[in-house]
């Protein structure tokens, strides 16, 4: 048993870090999706112990199971959906707002933006030069009276 929740451990934990590597975004949510279940399945077969359930009065001398992992496991279950929730919303206001999913075009839209907004500063300090240095001439004739 423990040699089929370390094949599907590994399964999950590669397929996850390849999909992490994909350009696309929801593809790396789906990705750290993967990763997070394979760590959530993981600290449950490293804790895995059979015995009674951990219920108040224990009969009979069996073990008790520890229900410390399964609460761990729980808790890391329902954080990994609120962060697959939380970037679902980012993955999907950024593909509305630059009308790609994909990193790479993405980066080139940045650039494309970035230079274009240097090129209007550049250009509106241009503009506004000409008006400083006469406003610091009349201001050093006015000095020199």
């Amino acid at each position: 048993m423990n040699l089929v929740f370390a094949v599907v451990i590994g399964a999950l934990f590669g397929a996850g870090v390849y999909l992490l590597l994909k350009p696309d975004l929801f593809r790396v949510v789906l990705g750290l999706v993967l990763v997070s279940n394979a760590a959530s399945l993981t600290l449950m077969a490293s804790g895995l112990t059979r015995g009674q359930a951990p219920i108040a009065p224990v009969t009979g001398p069996e073990p008790v199971a520890d229900p410390l992992v399964q609460a761990m496991t729980v808790t890391a279950l329902v954080i990994g959906f609120a962060v697959t929730a939380l970037l679902l919303a980012l993955v999907f206001g950024v593909s509305r707002t630059g009308h790609s999913v994909d990193l790479d075009a993405l980066s080139r839209a940045e650039a494309r933006e970035a230079e274009a907004a240097e090129a209007r500063e550049l250009a509106h300090d241009e503009e506004r030069e000409p008006d400083t240095r006469e406003h610091q001439q009349r201001g050093h004739d006015e000095v020199t009276r």
